[in-house]
């Protein structure tokens, strides 16, 4: 990362990153979903889905926005036609008020940026201006009165400013904390919303109870395999190490 994405992650609790799929990618990722896979976890829909494990474009990020023994925690893709809900505004540090969801954190530490449970969402359309899709509140994940957005305003059903949904294109990843105050805007483009969700947790927690079956993937490499371990401290082999 650069000194001005880690200031910007810091600041905002997500970054925008601008192309890191090729048009090349984004299309065969495309005609893969348009021939069937729609179901289940898009790493196990094939080689091409599988690459997005570790991708060399998101591994700089992972390594200093996790550290080096950082696993999938879990992945799911969404698709939106316009008019479709999901989820209203939800996250926040350790879960929020509740403290229910207590790997929901953002901490840094001389020079250090370290997260419990992170997400990589990688688009594979657009989503303009008033589109809909992916929004949060920039700063949240070190507030300490997330507790009070209006319940109106978690619904969105009355908008406010601090509710930000960024502008990206296919091809973009979206990174933010689930420490960050997130959730899903109601889709309103006349074209599907498709986003692929990878979600990572430090090597040594889990927020899925359901850990990966490496016999079900196939090829893998030894880093993608390090990767799909199940949580573990002592022993644990570093994905740092490795490099394509």
């Amino acid at each position: 990362m650069t000194p001005e994405e880690e200031f910007v992650v810091d600041l905002n609790g997500y970054i925008l990153l601008k192309a890191v799929l090729s048009t090349a990618e984004v299309a065969e990722l495309n005609e893969a979903i348009d021939a069937g896979h729609r179901e289940g976890s898009p790493s196990l829909w094939g080689d091409p889905f599988k690459k997005l494990i570790d991708h060399p474009k998101i591994m700089p990020y992972l390594l200093d926005l996790l550290g080096p023994n950082v696993r999938l925690d879990h992945d799911y893709a969404i698709f939106m036609n316009r008019g479709d809900r999901l989820g209203g505004l939800h996250g926040g540090e350790d879960g929020g008020p509740s403290l229910s969801e207590c790997d929901h954190w953002y901490k840094y530490r001389d020079g250090v940026i370290r997260n419990g449970l992170c997400v990589f969402t990688y688009l594979l359309a657009d989503a303009g201006p008033g589109d809909g899709g992916f929004a949060c509140i920039p700063g949240s994940h070190k507030s300490n009165f997330v507790g009070n957005i209006p319940a109106e305003v978690r619904r969105y059903e009355e908008g406010r400013d601090y509710v930000v949904q960024p502008e990206a294109q296919a091809g973009d990843v979206i990174f933010f904390t689930e420490a960050l105050v997130h959730g899903t805007i109601p889709w309103n483009a006349d074209h599907e919303r498709r986003a692929l969700l990878y979600k990572y947790s430090p090597g040594h927690s889990a927020w899925n109870g359901n850990y990966y079956d490496i016999e079900q993937y196939g090829d893998l490499t030894e880093r993608q395999r390090r990767m799909l371990l199940p949580p573990s401290i002592g022993r644990r082999p570093s994905v740092a190490e490795l490099t394509e």
